[in-house]
């Protein structure tokens, strides 16, 4: 009897685990590293039509401090996104290399260093069907360290 008491939490959770919902929200959870060569993980992210809010994880995996080689990760329409880096540059670290209240900054997270992660989480909402970039703004990183968002089914 009591290794029937010990199978019941065992396949309750494994019964969560496969529920539609957890899976949907696995598919909405991202995670990108970024590293001292000036690389992110990925070149192209995208999230299914159902996600009404995405959660990226990046994650430094360098060893430099975010003064040096910091990393952040910020969407914008395509069309947006090297001015808005260019414009980030003179904002500074403290304010995470983006102008404040830029209304073409969509999501953003702070700037990390080495060995450190930080995360955003946003609305989709307007976005499905645009063309969207993915880019550092720490001056001069934008040109190397971008890459597609998009938010929409693979055949849409």
């Amino acid at each position: 009897m009591r290794s029937l008491w010990m199978l019941i939490p065992a396949a309750l959770a494994a019964g969560l685990a496969a529920s539609p919902a957890m899976a949907e929200d696995d598919a909405c959870r991202l995670t990108l590293e970024g590293n001292d060569r000036m690389q992110f993980s990925a070149e192209a992210l995208s999230v299914p039509a159902s996600c009404e809010r995405v959660t990226l994880t990046l994650e430094h995996t360098g060893q430099m401090q975010a003064n040096v080689m910091g990393h952040n990760w910020v969407l914008a329409a395509t069309a947006d996104y090297e001015a808005l880096a260019q414009a980030g540059m003179n904002a500074g670290l403290d304010n995470d290399y983006l102008p404040a209240d830029d209304d073409r900054v969509l999501a953003a997270t702070e700037i990390v260093g080495g060995g450190e992660r930080t995360s955003v989480t946003f609305e989709t909402q307007g976005l499905a069907g645009r063309e969207l970039t993915f880019f550092c703004s720490f001056p001069g990183h934008y040109a190397a360290m971008n890459g597609t968002f998009r938010v929409g089914d693979a055949d849409s």
